[in-house]
């Protein structure tokens, strides 16, 4: 399914933002667009001109007073309800976040913004992936997570049609005009937990997966789910191939995630060669933190130590298809102790879903590490670091 955008001369309106809770009056503005602020082909290029790798683990993090950097807005339909969750990418010096967007039915799409400063943001006024599929009807397209490869950008989604909801594939050399692929993990049974020794098993149920942009050992890597991780590889980044849900890559083990835990951006290199994967989770709350709330941390991870796929090339659909020499190595090599960013502001404690900070973006810019999240499934947030000499 192809998505057609047609871009216009640029149109800039004002939108100022008001919104009330039982304590505080907030207001945030913003602006509006009709179109992108440059065109976006294969060569337009990425990143930060002075980027610099990080060492494992890039702390520590510092929640912006100014929060939310983007709110709700009620002129306009699609986001007139909720937004929150966005994932993040650097072109031309210009920092893109595609973001999840409700509106007053709850019905999810994927909105875009820009800024050259990380704070102030211009938003698409409309959005650029939303429900035309089957398996999107209902409930709409979630929690989008971006990386691009060969100027290709792909983004991974969760297509919710109120019964269940499935991981997706969306490609685009542009931003705004967007391939769809079925979801790639048909019939995915796991198990999910409301509480450390009560599993709920889930049929037909995959969400959330953070990208490896680079090939290795003839793959590239996945890492997705949001109760464990499980890690998929693929020869082209369009056919994919996992392990069975009874061998996840990484589960909940400390505290603050010993619910679950789920993917967050795209996997950051650093300096030696292995590969940071900031992430969610959320604990139950029996050893000193609130019940239900999320957070975010790192892991170090190294897909270069992990299994190979033999894949079955004779069978129709090589997503589902497939085997796995055994796992030499693979699982998490560290990850920190403690959240990086957790819930600690009235926007991020009371919301849609309270006691939620859950970060799908970050992106080094000007000297600093920029952590997008979303705020109680509500609001838009943003966390920096400095970059490390």
């Amino acid at each position: 399914m192809v998505l057609k955008m047609l871009t216009s001369h640029l149109v800039v309106a004002f939108v100022s933002l008001h919104f009330t809770t039982a304590q505080s009056t907030y207001s945030n503005t913003s602006s509006s667009a009709t179109s992108l602020p440059f065109s976006i082909n294969p060569d337009t290029v990425e990143g930060d001109p002075n980027y610099t790798a990080p060492i494992f683990p890039i702390l520590p993090f510092n929640q912006y007073a100014g929060n939310p950097i983007l709110s709700p807005n009620p002129a306009s339909n699609f986001e007139s309800a909720y937004l929150y969750n966005p994932t993040a990418i650097v072109l031309n010096e210009t920092i893109f976040l595609l973001y999840r967007a409700q509106n007053e039915s709850k019905v999810s799409s994927v909105g875009l913004a820009w800024s050259t400063d990380g704070t102030t943001f211009t938003r698409l006024n409309r959005p650029i992936i939303y429900a035309t599929e089957p398996w999107e009807q209902g409930g709409g397209t979630e929690d989008p997570r971006i990386v691009r490869v060969n100027g290709t950008f792909y983004v991974t989604y969760t297509a919710y049609n109120l019964t269940s909801a499935q991981l997706c594939l969306a490609t685009s050399t542009d931003l705004l005009t967007w391939t769809k692929y079925p979801p790639l993990f048909p019939n995915w049974q796991d198990v999910a937990f409301s509480d450390i020794d009560v599993p709920s098993p889930r049929f037909n149920h995959s969400k959330s997966a953070a990208i490896v942009n680079e090939k290795i050992n003839g793959v590239y890597n996945m890492y997705w789910g949001d109760s464990s991780f499980y890690h998929a590889t693929s020869p082209d980044m369009l056919n994919w191939t996992t392990l069975s849900a009874g061998e996840p890559f990484a589960s909940g083990v400390l505290p603050w995630e010993n619910r679950l835990i789920e993917p967050g951006p795209a996997p950051i290199k650093t300096r030696d060669n292995r590969w940071i994967l900031v992430y969610n989770g959320m604990t139950t709350g029996r050893i000193g933190y609130p019940a239900a709330q999320y957070g975010v941390g790192q892991m170090l991870i190294d897909p270069s130590r992990a299994f190979l796929p033999t894949v079955n090339t004779s069978i129709i659909n090589p997503v589902t298809g497939g085997t796995y020499q055994p796992a030499i190595a693979d699982g998490p090599v560290a990850r920190i102790e403690k959240p990086m960013v957790f819930p600690s502001t009235e926007l991020e404690t009371n919301g849609q879903v309270g006691r939620v900070t859950f970060a799908e973006g970050l992106v080094q810019f000007k000297g600093k590490w920029w952590l997008y999240y979303g705020m109680a499934d509500s609001y838009l947030g943003v966390a920096t670091a400095d970059v490390q000499p």
